[in-house]
């Protein structure tokens, strides 16, 4: 599953989900948590199982409601024996969370990969790099920068220009390495000015830049400049199929010249991921 953008649309708004699916985003995220108040959240959940079962061509994933929260079993019964696109796990805290939304997942008969959203709590930081051990299917790993910083009574989670301040630049950076380390997805948090499309193209390619390999999305707006960020330029593209084939000639090589530049096992690697995200098998 190609997940460059995942575009949140709340769950009890299903004149929304046709539009969100034309949008160009590779997932949509119908929403059962924080975007549908307690009183919508049975219309939300019948909404959004009515919509996976539809099996539109777009593939579709649920945020359900934490773990902790009273709610999550309500959410698991709705959607008994579907088959979305994966999970979207709110206030993860590692391994051990995730392995237990599995169980119940499985004993609702949903079969589906867990996307965690995987720090919004303090102790959830704690637990970035034990994903790779969890066991079980992850769609990838993401992270938020407003559960997290109410959760601790800091002011914001931003500089006036909109830069990250330095805790949640940490949390961020461990995030992208924890998905990394876990060989799944690394997926960038949302970006919410969703009318300020330079700035949203900006912070995008930033964070493709940096090895994240798709992004969040709140607005049907933003999804074509987060695709055209996560994808491959043309020469991005050549660079890479040039460096693959220059040790494909000369498999014993340990270092290349490659149009004027030398190159190594490093570069052959970063080559062949870029190519994966072209062809959709990564």
């Amino acid at each position: 599953m190609r997940l460059r953008s995942l575009l949140f649309v709340p769950g009890d708004r299903p004149e929304r989900f046709d539009k969100a699916a034309a949008s160009g985003a590779d997932a949509l995220i119908l929403d059962l948590e924080d975007s549908v108040s307690a009183a919508n959240k049975h219309v939300a959940r019948a909404a959004v199982a009515a919509r996976i079962a539809a099996r539109g061509e777009v593939a579709v994933l649920v945020r359900v409601n934490p773990l902790d929260s009273g709610l999550l079993a309500d959410d698991l019964a709705a959607l008994h024996g579907l088959c979305p696109g994966g999970i979207v796990m709110p206030k993860a805290e590692g391994a051990d969370s995730v392995r237990l939304l599995d169980q119940r997942l499985a004993a609702a008969g949903i079969d589906a990969p867990i996307l965690p959203i995987a720090t919004e709590t303090p102790a959830a930081i704690f637990q970035l790099g034990s994903y790779a051990d969890a066991g079980v299917r992850l769609a990838g790993l993401t992270w938020g920068a407003e559960d997290l910083p109410a959760a601790i009574g800091a002011a914001t989670s931003r500089e006036a220009d909109g830069r990250y301040t330095a805790p949640y630049e940490m949390v961020r950076s461990l995030t992208l390495f924890g998905a990394h380390a876990a060989g799944v997805a690394a997926i960038e948090t949302v970006y919410p000015a969703f009318r300020d499309l330079d700035g949203l193209d900006a912070y995008a390619r930033r964070a493709a830049r940096d090895g994240f390999t798709g992004m969040m999305a709140i607005h049907p707006t933003q999804v074509a400049t987060i695709n055209a960020a996560f994808s491959p330029d043309e020469r991005q593209i050549a660079a890479a199929r040039a460096i693959v084939a220059a040790f494909a000639a000369a498999p014993d090589a340990g270092a290349l010249q490659v149009d004027g530049r030398m190159v190594d096992a490093p570069h052959l690697k970063q080559a062949q991921r870029l190519l994966d995200r072209v062809d959709g098998t990564a």
